[in-house]
């Protein structure tokens, strides 16, 4: 099992190009599913997650052609086998995104209910119960879900749909849905997340009518048949926010490639009042820090809670940059329930951390001391990877394969920056 061995203490310098967004990539690759046509994604990262996808379509019967690049081209014809096995969707929960364009375009579908970052229950339910709205029959049966349209239906049909809770991934599996679906569906507390219009636009470029993608309301008109397109997917903007904390952390200056100030407000206006200088210019952002953040850096409080607030996915990486600077901070964790897990990762490097339900109470330290620690969830590998940036001495961060499911080459960018980080098998 790999492992990353890192030198802390060094100020990361230069440019990095942000990837595609993998919560964009993963919807996108199964909206090929709702056409015969060929689709062909551009900017799509190379990650273990986009793997086991790109695995499990071509399972179903999808013709891939994948160039290094970053270009896949996916063509999902009708002799499609609409079907998601558990061995090949156990590790990943993005998996359940195939239920709905399988069941919109062919009528039936077998997907298996998904595993993922072990960070809290995320349960499918608000995906069921959206599809049973638009005249699904759907029964969870052996680890299963078993859907089809209902007798006497052809297609799903239109309907007024409103989620118990925010989810990002039930506004993308129903609006896919909704596409095919005989009539007018109307999503309501829809999900605004960036990569929700980006989903959007692609759907819109293979013929479907979509408006208020990005807001709490989507509109959809349902149409007879979707047709191939290109679209290209949006930069990944925790991957930015992720490297906007390691510079912040670290110290220096890097451009970043590619990256959406309009995508990361919250987190910038965090970094900003911490004392980060963040500019926005063409193609990205340049942000600079000084080298020793607890003498220049002020903590900051904050609260997850969905877009456009400030990203849970985002939250482990801001609490090392916490746990160096100057003051005390209190981060309430409000999605779920389970993600301060990396929180005693933190504390065998010497952060100073206490845990009361769901709020983190922060003191920072002048500085961190190298250990070995080990990841439980992607964002947490990432924040362990940046405590190790900044800590004095060697850290071993180890089961490294979480960070892999949604970091592309994250090593490799980091060295190019000065960073003394090296993966070891």
């Amino acid at each position: 099992m790999d492992q990353l061995i890192i030198q802390g203490g060094k100020a990361l310098n230069g440019e990095v190009s942000i990837s595609g967004a993998k919560n964009a990539a993963l919807p996108e690759l199964c909206a090929a599913l709702l056409s015969a046509e060929p689709v062909t994604l551009h900017n799509v990262p190379d990650l273990q997650d986009v793997a086991t996808m790109l695995k499990l379509l071509k399972n179903m019967g999808v013709h891939i052609h994948q160039a290094p690049t970053g270009d896949v081209q996916l063509t999902a014809t009708d002799a499609l086998k609409p079907e998601a096995p558990y061995e090949l969707v156990k590790t990943m929960r993005a998996s359940v995104l195939a239920l709905g364009p399988l069941l919109t375009r062919f009528g039936h579908a077998r997907v298996s209910l998904p595993g993922g970052c072990a960070i809290g229950s995320r349960p499918v339910d608000q995906h069921i119960k959206g599809l049973q709205a638009m005249g699904a029959d759907i029964k969870v049966e052996h680890g299963y879900m078993m859907a089809s349209i209902k007798d006497g239906q052809r297609r799903l049909r239109g309907a007024r749909i409103t989620t118990d809770m925010v989810t990002v991934t039930g506004t993308e599996n129903l609006m896919m849905a909704a596409t095919l679906a005989q009539g007018e569906t109307v999503l309501e507390n829809a999900a605004q997340e960036p990569e929700i219009p980006d989903l959007a636009k692609m759907l819109v470029g293979m013929g479907a009518k979509i408006e208020g993608a990005g807001s709490s309301k989507i509109r959809i008109l349902g149409v007879e048949r979707l047709h191939g397109v290109e679209h290209t997917v949006v930069s990944d903007r925790i991957e930015a926010g992720t490297f906007l904390c390691a510079v912040a952390c670290t110290g220096g200056e890097v451009f970043l490639k590619g990256a959406n100030a309009q995508h990361l407000e919250a987190v910038i206006e965090k970094l900003v009042s911490a004392g980060v200088t963040i500019k926005e210019v063409a193609g990205g952002l340049w942000v600079s820090a000084p080298k020793d953040p607890h003498l220049h850096l002020k903590a900051q409080s904050f609260r997850t809670t969905e877009y456009p607030g400030f990203p849970t996915d985002m939250q482990a990486q801001f609490m090392v940059l916490n746990a160096v600077a100057k003051g005390h901070a209190k981060v309430t964790e409000t999605i779920f329930e389970n993600r301060f897990m990396h929180v005693n990762e933190l504390v065998r490097l010497g952060a100073q951390i206490e845990i009361d339900g769901k709020v983190a109470l922060i003191e920072g330290v002048s500085e961190l001391s190298g250990a070995e620690v080990m990841a439980t969830d992607l964002r947490a590998s990432a924040s362990l990877v940046m405590a190790g940036l900044v800590a004095k001495g060697q850290t071993t961060v180890q089961r490294i394969y979480h960070l892999d499911r949604g970091y592309e080459k994250m090593e490799s960018k980091l060295r190019a920056l000065g960073a003394d980080i090296e993966r070891v098998k």
